[in-house]
């Protein structure tokens, strides 16, 4: 491992997201010596998206750094914000180490912080943690899970066709994933946690779902979770009883969350709630280390709708403004 405390950095943010990369660019305007350091590749969690995947929100919405991002639709694709990011990164030559993960985090007796990469070790006066939500699924917690077959991350319809589907969840992505593959010839069923498809859904996704299920091409069970798993069947936990489906995939469209035991290790403490949101304090985003600022939708802890690329593209302006005195 390479030793990279021959100088201190002003700062280092851990995570290359929108939001880490909105805090390079005040960092850039700011002229200060900064490095974004990223376990995977340039935005991550996007590329993880599912490739058809359409944004809720318009392409100028998702603009930073005074770039603009242009689309052929209102509502831009994963495809044209994975290239918008690429633009952003190469316009404004950010600093960023790729393929680099961060183990871990401690403060010295000066003050500054030593910050432990898969391949470095870096000192910095600042931190910015931006490190998101979605590379954590929420997890059922059932026998099986851990099967190959069940997928908590959802990549395209195609491997799907023809296959038994069962699709868990009825948000968003869930509601999406169901329409996909059905419509790719999977046949689906939803096991639905709630008494109906969740209210907050895309609404020109909404009645679409509730159509399928009302004829009978999407079969729905409500009110019901998942019980167990096995290599050719799924036991569902139904108000009428136990129910054995026959299943070829478990497409578990559960939600995400924070890297509680990531941030834990850095030190990172968190408020006594349901939602586990970091202390931090909201007018400067610092969090309970002194000079370790907290950036995009980890704020939000379990609230992960809470908040969106939309509304923290300011973060970068606040948390530099700090750094800065300014």
């Amino acid at each position: 491992m390479k030793n990279e405390n021959r100088k201190i950095l002003d700062l280092l943010i851990i995570g290359a997201g929108p939001s880490g990369l909105a805090c390079a660019i005040d960092a850039e305007k700011k002229k200060l010596d900064y490095l974004i350091v990223e376990k995977g590749v340039l935005v991550n969690s996007i590329f993880r998206f599912p490739a058809n995947m359409t944004f809720f929100s318009t392409s100028l919405k998702l603009e930073i750094g005074e770039v603009p991002f242009i689309s052929h639709v209102d509502k831009p694709t994963r495809k044209e914000a994975l290239e918008y990011y690429r633009r952003i990164y190469e316009s404004w030559k950010l600093k960023v180490k790729l393929y680099e993960e961060v183990l871990g985090m401690e403060r010295q007796p000066d003050g500054f912080y030593e910050i432990t990469t898969s391949k470095n070790k870096y000192q910095a006066r600042a931190v910015v943690v931006a490190t998101g939500f979605y590379d954590k699924p929420r997890l059922m917690g059932v026998p099986g899970e851990d099967l190959p077959k069940v997928k908590h991350f959802y990549d395209e319809a195609h491997p799907y066709v023809g296959q038994k589907v069962l699709v868990v969840g009825a948000a968003n992505s869930a509601c999406d994933v169901a329409l996909e593959t059905f419509y790719k010839g999977s046949e689906v069923t939803m096991a639905i946690r709630e008494g109906g498809i969740y209210e907050k859904v895309k609404y020109w996704i909404r009645p679409n779902i509730e159509n399928r299920i009302e004829e009978g091409s999407i079969k729905a069970f409500f009110n019901t979770t998942v019980k167990a798993i096995r290599p050719h069947e799924v036991v569902l936990d139904t108000p009428e009883g136990e129910v054995v489906v026959e299943n070829d995939f478990v497409l578990a469209m559960t939600g995400y969350q924070p890297d509680f035991e990531f941030l834990e290790k850095i030190g990172i403490r968190f408020n006594d709630d349901e939602s586990r949101t970091p202390i931090m304090n909201e007018e400067t985003f610092e969090s309970n280390l002194p000079n370790v600022y907290l950036a995009g939708v980890v704020q939000a802890g379990l609230n992960t709708s809470k908040l969106f690329i939309e509304n923290t593209r300011h973060h970068g302006e606040q948390i530099i403004g700090q750094i800065t005195g300014e």
